[in-house]
């Protein structure tokens, strides 16, 4: 392994070694977050549903970080030149105009990858989520200034959010009705199990509950979908290209981020349960999501590090299967609410226990 810097090219060194190998689990990762967030009752709840929005940007400019670094120039040309065709394609609008919805989503994505890559530049010595949570910082800020000072205030974009979630189960609910009434034994199976009759009705109070919980809580899962995205950009750079720009994504059971961070999920609970708050308990929801995620996450990886290797995947797999069995899903649904619970109990104590340090794995 050989470090170099191209002379004239900023401050950040390149580490050139062998690409980073195992595409399999990564690649199961990137499938999830594109394809997943397309599932009607995920839809209904998280902010991004084409999540290549956040995932193209953030690799472009990995890549035009690398490239600043000593890299190849065409890794960094071919992605940005993606990442344009993508804020260019066509929108959700229609006749496929953009909607107001779209130009959100694609301002916040260029906001987030610029952010991160002038953090990567300036910062290169901190890891991955540093940086990520940095940039995320900066964007929220950039955000929150162009709220207050740009044509579409706060109250706007929540609306116009509200709008998106909407049309969205609108879509689907349209569908979901096209698909039964060209189903010829559907009269056969409501008067056989009359329950049927009510599925249509019961799907749409559903994915309504959904979007009305997403528009509350909103700014936390656009954070943590960013926060994904550029993790899977990370990693995916660092597949794609020798010139490393920080060290690679480590293994779920290593993850773990600064103490201090536990003050934002004291700082929600104290927003959220002081009457006299009231009107910063929106705020407290999100600082609470958002910090739960990451402690929960966390937790996961306090679980993985006790476990045999690739135990915690299978064990989530089969978790997932079972929630499409339409007896077990809800034994499936309630024992993954007691694994979050459980994983977020892991992952705040391991701020004052530190498990991982107590005992390692013997495999």
């Amino acid at each position: 392994m050989t470090e170099r810097a191209t002379p004239g090219t900023g401050t950040v060194a390149v580490t050139t070694a062998p690409s980073e190998r195992g595409w399999g689990k990564l690649l199961l990762a990137i499938a999830a977050f594109l394809f997943v967030p397309n599932i009607p009752q995920i839809a209904a709840l998280l902010p991004i549903e084409q999540t290549a929005t956040l995932f193209v940007p953030a690799m472009a400019a990995c890549a035009l970080v690398g490239w600043w670094a000593g890299g190849r120039a065409y890794l960094a040309i071919a992605w940005v030149a993606i990442a344009a065709l993508l804020a260019t394609w066509n929108g959700t609008g229609p006749n496929g105009a953009f909607s107001a919805f779209d130009n959100l989503a694609r301002g916040w994505s260029l906001l987030l990858a610029g952010s991160f890559g002038l953090v990567c530049l300036f910062n290169p010595k901190r890891p991955l989520f540093g940086r990520a949570l940095g940039a995320l910082v900066i964007t929220l800020v950039l955000a929150t200034i162009m709220c207050l000072v740009g044509p579409v205030s706060a109250s706007e974009a929540s609306k116009i959010v509200s709008d998106e979630l909407a049309r969205r189960n609108a879509e689907w609910m349209t569908t979901f009705k096209t698909v039964i009434l060209q189903t010829k034994d559907w009269t056969t199976l409501t008067a056989k199990i009359p329950a049927l009759a009510e599925l249509p009705a019961e799907t749409e109070r559903q994915l309504a509950q959904f979007s009305s919980a997403g528009v509350t809580v909103f700014p936390a899962l656009l954070a943590l979908q960013s926060l994904a995205g550029l993790a899977l950009a990370w990693a995916t750079y660092h597949r794609l290209s020798r010139a490393r720009i920080g060290a690679p994504l480590r293994p779920l059971r290593e993850f773990r981020f600064n103490d201090q961070l536990v003050w934002g999920l004291i700082v929600g609970l104290t927003f959220l349960l002081l009457p006299t708050l009231r009107s910063l308990h929106g705020a407290g929801k999100n600082l609470l999501v958002f910090f739960a995620a990451l402690y929960a996450v966390r937790g996961f990886g306090v679980l993985s590090w006790f476990m045999a290797p690739g135990s915690l995947g299978v064990t989530l797999a089969v978790g997932i299967v079972l929630l499409m069995a339409p007896v077990l899903k809800i034994f499936a649904a309630l024992a993954f609410m007691m694994l979050g619970v459980a994983a977020l109990a892991l992952g705040l104590g391991d701020t004052w226990a530190d498990w991982r340090s107590r005992a390692r794995p013997t495999s």
